[in-house]
Formats: structure tokens, C-alpha cells, sequence
């Protein structure tokens, strides 16, 4: 706790403090009129003012200054909220009538979901500060991969753009420059589709067009023949699209010529995890091929990006979002601890969200200093919803998943993670069952071995030595093996073909890790 308190607390240096008010002057930090908003210098103009300053990159300037002008930044956002009633009312119900003076205070504004999101800019859209009928906005929109319910968003379009190049400029410099090497063109491509409005499509597309020295190509969804021609063109090559595109490249391209194979360089899966086993097929038809994380959520073009693939840490691109690692009270947890993603977006000045839920779980991890870039780091651990409830308690899924693999290798030597293409917990609460489906290609095979390894009443046993262990390090003495014996639960491996019915997928073709049933 004294780690969080401190850093909570602790004040920008005095230099800092002077340079964020000089970049943000009072005429502007507190803006008297929606007509005054509409004018403001962007926050772009900002970030690059600072870099003058500083004489180095934004992604390079030291914390205290990057932490001493995104709080001003965020002042001014509080500030600007103000002249919307329906903001002013959310924020003076939590006791806020002025702007956070500190990090620790932004922490008691309240947080938003989806849910509010929806409320405040769908619709007539009253959440917006600038009124729609001014002009100058995009609707960014998703189909609800998750809840299945529409979700639209608006934002000012000259800010838009702006934080496309940022974050465009960042992939270039910091994660795709050591992978796209050479004279040769070099080629970006995503698999992304538009034409559903879904967000990742359109904002993704936006910034990936947007890095230095590529040629991108807006692909959609693609068959063999064509990723086949794509990867003709000379030059190495990055490709961007949802994890389950990722995934069928082994298949598309597995009587692709070798010259084609070699030039892919970087796969890039959007959100969520990428099968161990589906790597090992990728680097096996594409020998140069790094998998990297790039995690994008509903209307945030780039929440994270994984810079090196030993790494599996997601690196925020500076000044672009300001990004919370949050327990339930809306607190930052410590480093190492698991936490709430939230996000507030630094560029929106008409139509600020504060501090958005996106229902992703994330660990936090130490700050990249040193020399050269310079900012937060957090580690995927899941969904919010990728819960396993047996009776009162609640167990991590994706820990869950993690121990059950090691069980079963102990017990069966058989590794789970790599055989597998697919996995799904069903939690049928009624009758007291959760089964884990896999999708294997040897479907008769897997069976036969963890029968014959495990006999009728080891699945049983397997889950009940795993559970325990998929709680936190402060849940630890919340359940024993006995205790989940108590549960009356009964647990069940099953393996299923690939693509089986019995695992279900979003419309968008993402594999839910859980899903409950009555």
C-alpha cells in the first residue's frame, strides 16, 4: 500500500510544473464557453511544444514532465466537462465541483462503462460538450463483440487524425523499425473489416496507414489466393488483424512459395490472447515471423502495443491516452498487482469520456525509464467476465486455464497449450457443472490418453488441485481442495474438432474464455 500512497503523492519536479502551465495557460486550462472549446489548440500542438522544449521526442521526455502536463491535460478535460449539465451533475453527485489538484484526487472521479458511454453519446448524444450539429465529428461505432449490444462513440475528427500519426509514429520508431528492415518496400496490411462499422476497423486502419515509411493495405478479410498475392510484392511485410485472423495465416499460407513466406515479418493479433499452439504453426510456415501483441480496444485506436516478442509486456504510446490500472473503489493498484484497465482519451476536447472501463483485466508493471522511450507498461490477464463462479466464489479463468495445463501435464504428459487450437470453460450453475472444450485435431486421440492416463475420476481431480491455485496471492485461503470438493461441483475435459459447434463465437469470430449457462 505505502508503494501506491507514494506514488499517488508525489509531486512533479519544480520544472515540471511551470512547463505543463506554460503549454496550458489558464485562458485555456479552464475554457469559459463551448465556443471557447471548439477553438483550442489540440493536444497534439502540445505534445509537440514540449518536444521542443525538451528537445527530444514526447516518448522520450522524462516522467515528471510527460505526468505534469497529462495531469494539467486532464484538469482542463474536468474543466471542460463542466459546461455539460449532464456531466456536471455526474461529477458534483461524487463531491467534484472543480478540477483534481493531484493524481490521488483525479482518482475519486467516477468511472465510466459502457453503459454511460452509451447513455452519454448515443442517441441525442447528450454527453457531448460541442454540440453534434456543428459539424467536424466522426461516429466511431462497434457491434458489441462482447455484450452483443451496439456502441457508438463520437470524436472530433482533426483530433482524430492527429492521434493517428502519434500512434502511427510510435510503431514505426519503437516496434515494427527492427522488423521492417532493408531497401526493399516495406508493407503494412490489415484484415480488419470496415464495412460493419466496427471500430477496430476504421480507427486501427487510421493509425496503421499512418507509419512512417510503409505501404498499407486495407485488406479485410482475405482467402489463400489472396494473402498469396499480397505476399508477392517484394519487401518484408507486417500484418494486423483480430487473433482468430491471425491464427488461419499458418493455414492460408501453407503452400505459399517460401521466397512469399519469408518476407512476413510481424504478425500483429488484436486484443485478447493468441494460442501457444497457433504461434508454433505460424513460425513453422513463416520462419521470420514475430508474434506481437497489439491491443486496441472498442473506440481506442492503440491501448497498448508488445515491442519485443520475449517480452510479453504491452508498452502505452505516450500522450496519446492516459491509462489506469484500477481495483473496484477506482484506485491504482500497485505494481505486479491486477487491476481494472481504464482509459481516458487525451484528444478530445468536444467530447471527453473520463476514465472508461473497457473491461479488460491488467497487471501493472514498473515504468520504462532510462535512455530512450519513456512510458507505462501493464500486462493482458484476461476479461472481466472471464470468471469461473462456483457457488460465492470466484475464480481467475485464465489462471485457472494456466493450472489446469500444468496438471494435466504432470498427470499425462500431454501439454494442453500447444495441442490445443481453441479453449472454452461452460459453467452450467444449475446443475453444478463446468466443462473445459478444446479443439483438437486428433480428437479420438487426446481422449484416449487422458482417459487412459487419468482414469474416470481424474479430470475431477485435476480441476480440484488447479482451482485453488487460480486465485490471487490475497484470495489464497478462500478454498482448498477439499473445499472445492464441497462445492458440489463436477468438472469435465472434453475435446472437440476444430471449429466444433459446441465452442461458441462472437459474430465477429472471437472465442469467449467463459460462458455461463443456467
Amino acid at each position: 500500500m505505502s508503494e501506491v500512497t507514494t506514488q499517488q503523492k508525489k509531486s512533479p519536479s519544480v520544472g515540471a510544473v511551470p512547463l505543463a502551465r506554460r503549454l496550458i495557460p489558464d485562458r485555456e486550462w479552464k475554457p469559459a464557453s463551448i465556443d471557447v472549446v471548439a477553438q483550442l489548440p489540440t493536444f497534439a500542438t502540445k505534445m509537440r511544444a514540449c518536444e521542443q522544449s525538451c528537445k527530444v521526442p514526447y516518448s522520450e521526455v522524462p516522467h515528471e514532465i510527460q505526468d505534469a502536463l497529462v495531469l494539467r491535460r486532464l484538469q482542463q478535460q474536468v474543466n471542460t466537462v463542466m459546461l455539460n449539465p449532464l456531466w456536471r451533475a455526474r461529477l458534483r453527485e461524487a463531491g467534484i465541483t472543480e478540477a483534481p489538484d493531484t493524481y490521488e484526487a483525479w482518482q475519486h472521479v467516477p468511472l465510466s462503462d459502457k453503459d454511460v458511454q452509451r447513455d452519454f453519446f448515443m442517441d441525442s448524444r447528450p454527453g457531448m460538450v460541442v454540440p453534434l450539429n456543428r459539424g467536424g465529428f466522426e461516429i466511431v461505432a462497434s457491434g458489441g463483440t462482447s455484450g452483443g449490444r451496439p456502441l457508438e462513440t463520437v470524436y472530433p475528427i482533426r483530433e482524430l487524425h492527429e492521434t493517428y500519426e502519434i500512434a502511427g509514429r510510435f510503431m514505426g520508431t519503437y516496434q515494427l523499425g527492427e522488423y521492417l528492415r532493408g531497401s526493399d518496400p516495406r508493407w503494412l496490411i490489415t484484415t480488419l473489416a470496415d464495412y460493419q462499422m466496427w471500430s477496430s476497423g476504421t480507427m486501427v486502419g487510421g493509425v496503421l496507414q499512418n507509419v512512417p515509411g510503409i505501404n498499407y493495405i486495407g485488406a479485410g478479410p482475405v482467402t489463400a489466393p489472396v494473402l498469396e498475392h499480397m505476399f508477392s510484392y517484394p519487401g518484408p511485410k507486417a500484418l494486423m488483424g483480430i487473433s482468430a485472423g491471425i491464427a488461419i495465416l499458418s493455414e492460408l499460407g501453407a503452400n505459399m512459395n517460401r521466397e512469399a513466406r519469408e518476407s512476413f515479418r510481424v504478425a500483429l493479433y488484436g486484443s485478447g490472447v493468441l494460442p501457444q499452439r497457433k504461434r508454433v504453426e505460424l513460425r513453422e510456415v513463416y520462419p521470420n515471423l514475430s508474434v506481437l501483441s497489439y491491443f486496441a480496444a472498442t473506440q481506442a485506436e492503440t491501448i497498448g502495443l508488445q515491442l519485443r516478442a520475449e517480452s510479453p509486456y504491452l508498452a502505452s504510446v505516450p500522450g496519446l491516452h492516459f491509462i489506469e490500472i484500477v481495483d473496484d473503489a477506482g484506485r491504482w493498484v500497485a505494481e505486479g498487482e491486477e487491476g481494472e484497465l481504464v482509459v481516458t482519451r487525451l484528444h478530445a476536447h468536444e467530447t471527453p469520456l473520463l476514465r472508461l472501463k473497457l473491461g479488460d483485466k491488467m497487471i501493472r508493471r514498473p515504468l520504462l525509464d532510462g535512455p530512450g522511450l519513456k512510458t507505462r507498461q501493464f500486462e493482458f490477464s484476461g476479461r472481466t467476465g472471464d470468471v469461473l463462479h462456483l457457488n460465492d466464489s470466484q475464480y481467475s479463468a485464465a489462471r485457472a486455464y494456466a493450472s489446469v495445463c500444468e496438471e494435466l501435464k504432470t498427470a499425462t504428459a500431454m501439454d494442453l497449450d500447444a495441442v490445443a487450437h481453441e479453449v472454452q470453460f461452460v459453467n452450467h450453475r444449475e446443475s453444478r457443472t463446468i466443462t473445459l472444450l478444446a479443439s483438437v485435431d486428433d480428437v479420438p486421440g487426446c481422449t484416449y490418453r487422458t482417459d487412459m492416463a487419468l482414469g474416470p475420476y481424474g479430470v475431477q481431480q485435476v480441476f480440484v488441485n488447479a482451482l485453488p491455485r487460480s486465485l490471487s496471492l490475497f484470495n489464497h485461503g478462500e478454498a482448498n481442495p477439499a473445499g472445492i470438493e464441497k462445492s458440489g461441483y463436477h468438472f469435465h475435459l472434453k475435446f472437440v474438432h476444430k471449429l466444433s459447434g459446441e465452442i461458441e463465437r462472437t459474430a465477429v469470430g472471437k472465442v469467449p474464455l467463459v460462458r455461463d449457462r443456467g
